[in-house]
């Protein structure tokens, strides 16, 4: 899967359904670090072979993590293709940083590029006010680099598509923030702006988050990054539903609304492959 075949691959009549996955924190000891690259390795490269595309978070929720690009050249290995994974880069480094990151995505042999503009309240400040700043100025620079933006449906969605269509998101693909088929009518609505403002050209993949538990902790620090249907998640874990059930019950209901393409967050770093099987197998039953 090249660059020009993964757009071409969003452009189809199929669906595409890739991981993202986080790399380890920068804190991290040396050994434990270690030990946490080499679950994200072999994560990364069952995956792929499953050809499976796979999209590798840059501080994530605000916290400093490993340089992905730096450690995926370095250990990832040539029997990996690079064509399938898809580093994210967010605005919160230097502009110098950011180019040469970017230069290097390329010239590593990653045809596609992520460019967030990163959580404003967390973390170190953005280089640039907004994310399509970065990617046009990333563009310049290296006109061959696949681009990836992001929108979020849970805005107005008039809005959100008018950023997309706007010529300045200089952007070839893009991602959305999560969503939920326990709040499907926001996403139906921005299904339904970008269908009417024939923004077909321009490919999106919803995301979707892999609740594990209803841990009324763990909801209430997600929610501070992403929309939480927190009690009704918990209705449903109550009434016997598995992470399983709960995610591919999310993507059937997207499916159902018009969304094509998905990303699924939070998958289990040791059964990311099996896990993301099992989902897709369960979705199947659902159709």
């Amino acid at each position: 899967m090249t660059a020009v075949s993964f757009l071409d691959s969003l452009h189809s009549g199929g669906t595409v359904v890739a991981a993202e996955l986080r790399p380890p924190r920068a804190e991290l000891g040396s050994l434990e670090g270690m030990d946490a690259w080499i679950d994200m390795y072999h994560a990364v490269r069952t995956l792929t072979r499953q050809d499976v595309a796979v999209f590798l978070t840059d501080s994530a929720i605000g916290t400093q993590e490993e340089n992905n690009l730096r450690h995926l050249v370095t250990n990832l290995g040539r029997d990996v293709s690079r064509d399938r994974v898809v580093p994210f880069l967010t605005t919160k480094h230097s502009l110098d940083f950011c180019l040469s990151y970017a230069e290097q995505t390329w010239q590593q042999g990653f045809p596609a590029l992520v460019v967030l503009g990163g959580d404003r309240s967390l973390g170190r400040p953005r280089c640039v006010d907004h994310a399509w700043h970065l990617r046009r100025e990333i563009k310049a620079r290296e006109p061959r680099l696949t681009l990836g933006g992001w929108t979020n449906p849970h805005a107005d969605p008039v809005q959100q598509v008018a950023y997309l269509a706007d010529d300045r998101f200089t952007a070839e693909f893009y991602l959305t923030q999560i969503v939920s088929h326990l709040n499907v009518a926001p996403v139906a609505r921005f299904v339904d702006e970008a269908r009417r403002r024939g923004l077909d050209r321009l490919p999106g993949m919803f995301g979707v988050f892999y609740y594990r538990s209803a841990n009324a902790e763990t909801l209430d620090q997600l929610s501070r990054f992403l929309p939480v249907p927190a009690e009704s998640l918990a209705a449903e874990f109550a009434a016997g539903a598995t992470p399983i059930d709960i995610c591919a019950r999310t993507l059937r209901a997207m499916m159902d609304v018009g969304a094509r393409h998905f990303y699924i967050s939070n998958l289990p770093l040791l059964r990311a492959s099996s896990t993301l099987n099992a989902i897709l197998e369960r979705v199947g039953a659902l159709a």
